[in-house]
């Protein structure tokens, strides 16, 4: 890619970054053009479809969470690995209002531009729940579509206003109810 083009790329998906932050995944592409100074029609040529521009957003933190599963599974025990791990998916998905069902659907769809990225992670939860599992430190009944779906509905329960003073105590009761040890010494 050229350098212009480059630069064009990233100041695309910086607006993007902010209009998704503060719209969620509902975001007009008109007024993400529009914010960019830019028409349609270029923000278009970089990004042919919403689930296109929601992979280029999504894919760093994406690729970051799976990172992070990996560098967890082998530098903590595995009760603190999941733990960790799972709070920063739940971190994640906060991060972005609607993201939930995009992930959802992306990961049941193998022609999504966002599956890899999202099937990466839901591996790298089910690689940390597994190595629980197989301690003892996890509840045994479970599986990573489970854990995804726990990440999903915690993110986006502390979304809601009624909900978000109570979004660390919530976290701990979703964690302690997937660890078989329900320390309440939780990180």
């Amino acid at each position: 890619m050229r350098a212009d083009a480059r630069k064009n790329y990233n100041h695309l998906l910086a607006v993007a970054r902010e209009v998704v932050s503060e719209h969620g995944a509902d975001a007009s592409m008109r007024d993400i053009a529009r914010r960019a100074d830019v028409g349609l029609a270029t923000l278009l040529r970089h990004f042919p479809t919403r689930e296109a521009l929601f992979d280029a957003l999504l894919r760093t933190n994406l690729d970051a969470l799976t990172q992070k599963a990996g560098e967890l599974e082998t530098s903590q025990p595995p009760d603190e690995a999941l733990v960790s791990w799972f709070r920063e998916g739940v971190a994640f998905v906060h991060s972005y209002s609607g993201v939930v069902a995009l992930m959802a659907n992306a990961h049941a769809d193998p022609d999504s531009a966002l599956y890899a990225s999202c099937s990466a992670v839901h591996a790298a939860g089910a690689r940390l729940l597994l190595r629980a599992q197989a301690e003892g430190a996890a509840r045994a009944d479970m599986n990573g579509t489970d854990l995804f779906a726990l990440m999903s509905a915690l993110g986006w329960l502390v979304d809601q206003p009624a909900f978000a003073p109570r979004a660390d105590y919530l976290f701990h009761v979703i964690a302690g109810a997937i660890l078989t040890n329900r320390s309440g010494d939780l990180k």
